[in-house]
């Protein structure tokens, strides 16, 4: 029995063997050349420099991006602001009005600081520096993924308007804007307008009955404009905005579309909003037809999509497949040019009767086979010599 399962063992290795698509080739048929081991050389160290390279960019993530449908229609929306308008703060009102009718009285209170409006020369540097940036990413970044976490840019913003390092003359002509609100989640306007908010039988009324005509002016300048938390490298379209208005009577109107963001990084874990912008200015002059309200009006809505943008690894299995594809590519292209580098070689030598192919080898060659012809073989065994008739 033993015999018999001894002999269907070999029976089945010798069925496996056949299917051997690795033939072992014996050593001593094995020849190596010094063009062969420099061409090794080359390869092995290309190999390690692309292998390695392959594990940086495995242990490197991206950012993946998902939209779906924001269904966290009750919550809460928070307004970060910090702007400067060229008017005394007794002088003009900063208020949101949502479209259910609920203004500023709700939504929490705004900071009105007495300012100077012009900047000193280390201001004006930054302020400059940030323009520059933000009119950099408007021109060449359209995308968001583009445009986040672009941590080497969003350093300048982190330092923020640097304090003044002079004592300005005379009575301050402007008055800073800043703080926080917390308003629904739906469209809304928020405005800096002349005259302060007084309720008049459920309205939002601003009075600027005591504002003389020479007192307006909303040239200002927008520090910061974001929605939501703060996130590292997040660039707001608004930072470093500034316009001088050119006459007392002018309006300033951004319309933002607000779109709700959900960022789960290895860096940040928060709910926040991203907003693209547009603006439309205009004098007013009711004598010749264009008629409104002067001020600073950001009338903002939001967008139904929620993008999810997630930090992830790689598929292991596509680093496995590309590392082997990189190691085996190699070796076969590497084979294949060596052996026909060396074909080609051969090939000239034997026509040019070059190297190994030279008349003096083919001689030598010669010589050593009439060197065989005079060697005894008559008394070696196993030799048999054919007769040949003289």
């Amino acid at each position: 029995m033993r015999r018999l399962n001894a002999l269907n063992q070999k029976q089945a290795l010798k069925v496996v063997k056949e299917f051997d698509a690795f033939p072992k080739v014996p050593d001593d048929y094995k020849k190596t050349t010094p063009t062969g081991g420099g061409v090794s050389i080359v390869v092995f160290i290309l190999i390690a420099i692309l292998v390695m390279s392959e594990v940086a960019y495995y242990a490197s993530t991206q950012l993946k991006f998902d939209y779906e449908v924001d269904t966290d229609a009750d919550g809460k929306l928070k307004i970060n602001i910090d702007m400067t308008v060229a008017m005394p703060c007794q002088m003009i009102g900063a208020d949101v009005v949502d479209m259910t009718g609920q203004d500023t009285n709700m939504f929490g209170q705004l900071t009105l600081d007495k300012a100077i409006f012009e900047l000193t020369p280390r201001q004006r540097q930054y302020q400059d520096v940030v323009q520059e940036i933000n009119a950099y990413l408007r021109e060449e970044y359209h995308a968001i993924q583009e445009l986040l976490w672009m941590s080497g840019i969003s350093a300048v913003y982190k330092q923020g308007m640097p304090p003044r390092d002079d004592n300005p003359v005379g009575q301050p002509d402007a008055c800073r804007v800043h703080g926080s609100l917390e308003v629904n989640k739906v469209a809304g306007n928020f405005h800096i307008t002349a005259g302060k908010n007084i309720p008049h039988m459920g309205r939002h009324t601003h009075v600027a009955a005591f504002v003389e005509n020479a007192d307006y002016n909303f040239s200002h300048r927008i520090d910061h404009f974001s929605f939501g938390e703060p996130v590292n490298g997040v660039i707001n379209p608004l930072d470093g905005e500034e316009n001088v208005t050119p006459d007392n009577f002018y309006m300033y109107q951004y319309f933002m579309q607000i779109v709700p963001t959900e960022v789960r990084t290895y860096a940040a874990n928060v709910d926040t909003y991203q907003y693209a912008v547009s603006h439309r200015n205009r004098s007013i002059n009711h004598s010749s037809g264009s008629h409104g309200v002067p001020g600073i009006f950001v009338k903002y809505d939001l967008n139904s999509l929620k993008i999810r943008v997630r930090e992830v690894h790689r598929p292991f299995g596509q680093f496995l497949i590309r590392l082997i594809g990189i190691v085996g590519g190699i070796f076969s292209v590497s084979g294949i040019m060596h052996s026909l580098a060396g074909f080609v070689t051969d090939l000239i030598c034997c026509k040019f009767k070059l190297g190994q192919y030279k008349k003096e080898n083919f001689s030598d060659i010669a010589d050593s086979s009439s060197i065989t012809d005079n060697f005894p073989t008559e008394n070696i065994p196993g030799v048999n010599l054919l007769a040949t008739d003289s």
